[in-house]
């Protein structure tokens, strides 16, 4: 994740601070030749501030909770044109009234709300005693994701495998982790890059092994229409890479956990 200076910081605030939606932010949207739109402003603090803010990317230090809601606005009313250039009459279909703010919010608060939220809070134990663990923890994440090429959900499970380190984070930061990676618009090559790096990050190990089983809308739902998708990815880190024998150990853990998993 990108750092940033607090020169930064106070540039990026008084891009914010001068910008005219503040105050009147709603007449800013409803008539753009009065101000800008908030998502116009911040994608040009991004812009100055050197901040790559692709699909797959996390912008939390550029987007409060409050923008949040600013956004919501905005993104409602570019639905409704959305809508509209499909020729969906709105007002007299009963099954689209509000369709239109139901994707915005879906959008920011579930189906890429990994780009929008910090990074989960990790609390990390130590494990550095005399009678440290030294062996291998396999956890298997449930994942929902999206295809940043068609915006077609991504469904599938993560198994995360690794060598514990110096600290220890609890099983369910593990779920929570991935999921953090999940929701936004990405590739599941990217995905598991991700959830590999952001567990390496959190926990201090340098031997970590992510696997990912997923089933793809964009070709189930449209294009070729598969009658199944299911995909399967790999990442390998320190010894899941180099040493066969972890290797084996770790892949033997998956096959045991998907003859177990719930059906």
């Amino acid at each position: 994740m990108t750092s940033f200076t607090t020169e930064d910081r106070m540039n990026a605030n008084k891009l914010v601070e001068e910008a005219p939606f503040h105050p009147g932010y709603e007449d800013a949207i409803i008539k753009p030749e009065e101000g800008r739109p908030l998502s116009e402003v911040i994608r040009k603090t991004m812009k100055s501030a050197n901040k790559r803010f692709w699909a797959g990317d996390n912008i939390s230090d550029f987007v409060t909770e409050n923008d949040k809601k600013k956004l919501i606005d905005e993104a409602t009313q570019a639905f409704e044109k959305v809508l509209d250039s499909l020729l969906i009459d709105r007002e007299n279909d009963p099954n689209s009234h509000g369709t239109a703010r139901r994707l915005a919010k879906m959008y920011f608060n579930e189906t890429m709300a990994g780009r929008y939220e910090s990074a989960p809070d990790c609390t990390a134990f130590p494990n550095d005693s005399e009678d440290r663990y030294e062996g291998m923890l396999v956890v298997r994440s449930e994942l929902r994701s999206m295809c940043s090429h068609h915006h077609q959900p991504v469904a599938g499970v993560a198994y995360i495998g690794i060598i514990a380190a110096q600290k220890l984070i609890g099983l369910s930061k593990y779920t929570r982790i991935a999921q953090w990676c999940a929701r936004r618009g990405t590739l599941q090559e990217e995905l598991c890059n991700d959830i590999a790096k952001e567990i390496m990050r959190a926990t201090g190990s340098n031997d970590v092994g992510v696997y990912i089983q997923a089933t793809h809308g964009c070709c189930e739902n449209r294009g070729i229409m598969a009658h199944s998708s299911l995909t399967q990815t790999t990442v390998l880190r320190g010894a899941f890479n180099t040493d066969a024998g972890t290797k084996k150990e770790f892949m033997d853990n998956i096959k045991l956990q998907q003859d177990f998993a719930p059906r």
